[in-house]
């Protein structure tokens, strides 16, 4: 190849590592069909170093490229664009005078935000015949590059498009268009090749958002929807969901009394009530067992502190907009977003030499993040939340240790829920402090964790935090959701903004790693997956009521009572209310109270008791001391479930 010849072309670096050499101004496309024709023909979309792109997209020169086909995971993601723009077109059709928005896919799905636009959950059904009549049309897709001018032309009349493009125009020439038939979109894509290619579609809900987030813009209507590439993928996402509703902790936490978050104390405030608040002294009462164990020591840290501390940490330029900040005086104040800089404050307190290291320091720690309203939901996201946070002062040397020990404690609480779980390695992100020495030694230590544990993991490389490695935890829930859980990161970031040191073997300072560690993540989402998860139906350990004593009649109410005490170990309720047995049963299964103790003038005269468990089984003649010796046994155990009759 002469020198101008290779001038004109670059490389690609495809999956396998292998180098593909194209044309200077080839598209993902062309580079599909330099792989082969029918790879070529079968290409819908690609991603370029991660990230997804148009087939039309150029590459560049060392490029990481990836061909997205009908059988990548990233082709559902691409038709479900496509399917709101059909949620768009088919909108424009029915409704005069609508403005258009965002209109992205999802995880799930895909929504779309409109303004002039009123409609209701009735509606739906007339938008999404809309939809099916557009997608039975198979309207050609097409991708047009042009001119701001005549972008600003085509969306004449659209002031939130208009905004958007102003954007765009002040970094490029042109922009991209896509059209369907009579309609058409300023959208960078990809797309699917016509609108028949979208599959099953179906409209979910409607919702209120701000104009891009943003509480100081117009309220917007958006409609979200999902789509598969059949009917039958559709009806199991649609099973997914009602399951996933019927779990729903909101109506789970009112049902049971758990919480409740009310517009007289702001939103994203939750309140917990007496039931709610025995789970969590449970759950923080595990965790304290499990710090003790391991040899942390309890500090705890205001919830306001002045923003000084703030911006030493760096949290106030990368977090101010998310801060609680207020000032008072002549000084400015935050509510603390996280509790590592008030831990490396405790820290910087004292000298300390090498031989003192670790220091581990713990702390139930309330937080506080301002969420866009509009992202508020239950537990799940909130203003408030409690993080069960530990952070470790250590030497380097020290590092594959703690990294142990601290996995250990994530073990023990993972397993203890019975959760099956995913473990990610994330890597040095391109915005990163340290040196290449640092990092190349604290990966390559948590890579050594994982692999001498015998785990598989994955390799998330660049997604690590900006001051270090970490390993990430996912575990799933009954009905196979994933929720991102416990975590353990490097930092060398705090510990150089906060100039903290200790005395080295050879008298000099050096300069300790800081681990952040969270065995749950936060209470609140926890909580909130434990509602969903166990359906209410908490195990013996953790249920709010553990027993409840069902008297047969009137003239068995007090030696229920002395039933009750012999349980006062235990949550116990005695249901003394004037009603029939068959009524008390029922309030305790609705109520997800574990077990029932029957008494009536047989248990009485004979000194015994019946049990029944939640699952409805029964037994009769059944001695007090055995049974509270179970009990003691299954609450000590932890185990996920009641299995007195199982025995």
């Amino acid at each position: 190849m002469s020198e101008s010849e290779s001038q004109e072309e670059i490389a690609v670096v495809l999956p396998d590592g292998s180098e593909l050499e194209v044309d200077a101004d080839a598209t993902v496309e062309d580079c599909a069909y330099e792989i082969g024709p029918g790879l070529g023909r079968d290409t819908v979309a690609g991603k370029l170093d991660g990230d997804l792109v148009a087939k039309e997209e150029p590459v560049y020169d060392g490029a990481k490229l990836e061909i997205v086909t009908d059988q990548s995971e990233e082709y559902l993601r691409v038709m479900r664009h496509s399917a709101a723009h059909c949620l768009a077109q088919a909108v424009e059709r029915l409704y005069d005078d609508v403005k258009l928005a965002i209109g992205p896919p999802t995880d799930e799905g895909f929504y779309y935000d409109f303004d002039d636009l009123e409609v209701d959950e009735e509606d739906l059904e007339e938008i999404e015949a809309e939809m099916e009549a557009i997608v039975e049309a198979d309207y050609d897709i097409e991708r047009e590059e042009v001119s701001i001018a005549d972008a600003e032309e085509r969306l004449d009349g659209q002031p939130y498009k208009l905004e958007l493009l102003s954007e765009f125009a002040d970094e490029n020439d042109h922009v991209t268009f896509y059209s369907q038939g009579e309609w058409g979109d300023l959208c960078a894509g990809p797309h699917v090749d016509s609108t028949g290619e979208i599959g099953a579609v179906k409209l979910l809900e409607i919702a209120g958002a701000y104009w891009r987030g943003d509480e100081e813009n117009p309220m917007q209507t958006r409609i979200y929807g999902t789509a598969f590439e059949d009917e039958s993928d559709l009806e199991a996402f649609l099973e997914r969901k009602r399951e996933a509703e019927e779990r729903d902790h909101r109506r789970i936490g009112n049902e049971m009394d758990l919480f409740s978050i009310q517009d007289v104390t702001g939103p994203g405030l939750p309140l917990y009530h007496p039931p709610g608040k025995t789970i969590l002294n449970e759950l923080s009462e595990f965790v304290t067992d499990l710090n003790d164990a391991a040899g942390y020591d309890y500090v705890e840290t205001p919830h306001l502190f002045k923003t000084d501390l703030w911006k030493r940490s760096g949290h106030y330029e990368n977090y101010q907009d998310d801060m609680f900040v207020f000032e008072l005086g002549d000084d400015e104040f935050g509510l603390k977003p996280m509790n590592c800089p008030g831990h490396a404050t405790i820290f910087d307190d004292h000298s300390w030499s090498y031989r003192d290291l670790p220091v581990r320091y713990a702390e139930d720690g309330k937080v506080y993040r301002k969420e866009q309203r509009g992202e508020l939901s239950g537990l799940s996201r909130v203003w408030a939340f409690t993080i069960d946070d530990g952070h470790l002062f250590v030497r380097p040397d020290q590092i594959e240790a703690e990294v142990e020990a601290i996995m250990d404690a994530i073990d023990e609480v993972l397993s203890t829920f019975d959760l099956e779980y995913e473990v990610a390695l994330a890597t040095r992100p391109e915005k990163s402090v340290g040196s290449d020495e640092i990092w190349e030694r604290a990966e390559s230590q948590l890579k050594a964790v994982l692999e001498d544990r015998e785990m598989e993991y994955d390799l998330e490389e660049g997604d690590g935090a900006f001051y270090g490695p970490k390993i990430d935890y996912a575990f799933e829930d009954a009905i196979g959701r994933s929720w991102d859980g416990p975590t353990v990161q490097l930092d060398f970031n705090m510990p150089e903004r906060f100039d903290l040191t200790y005395v080295g073997e050879d008298n000099e300072e050096h300069r300790p790693v800081m681990i952040h560690r969270a065995l749950y993540g936060s209470y609140e989402r926890f909580f909130m997956m434990l509602i969903e998860h166990f359906e209410g139906k908490f195990p013996l350990w953790l249920a709010p009521e553990q027993v409840r004593v069902l008297p047969i009649s009137d003239d068995n109410l007090e030696y229920a009572r002395e039933v009750a005490t012999e349980f006062d170990d235990f949550r116990v309720e005695v249901d003394d209310r004037d009603s029939t047995l068959e009524r008390k049963i029922r309030a305790a299964h609705d109520d997800r109270v574990p077990y029932q103790i029957i008494v009536g003038d047989n248990e009485e005269e004979a000194g015994n008791i019946s049990v029944r468990d939640r699952f409805e089984d029964q037994e009769s003649d059944v001695e007090i001391e055995a049974f509270r010796a179970h009990l003691e046994d299954e609450r000590d155990a932890k185990r996920t479930e009641p299995d007195f009759l199982a025995e």
